[in-house]
């Protein structure tokens, strides 16, 4: 993909990304989607919470 570039280390596996934000508008979906799939995996181990007490933590900070 043009703008994406990887640095590899002395085995050439890839280890960073680097993307050229020029060219990020024109691939701004893929590198949400990306974005997205790298948070969620790195939550994997949380504790889940329930939803009842999100909304009523919600609540009670008057975000909702």
């Amino acid at each position: 993909m043009k703008g994406i570039s990887y640095i590899t280390d002395e085995k050439n596996r890839k280890t960073a990304v680097v993307i050229d934000l020029k060219t990020f508008k024109k691939h701004e979906d893929e590198i949400e989607d990306l974005l997205d799939i790298i948070i969620s995996e790195s939550r994997v181990n949380e504790a889940s919470v329930p939803y009842e007490s999100v909304i009523k933590s919600l609540k009670k900070k008057g975000k909702l």
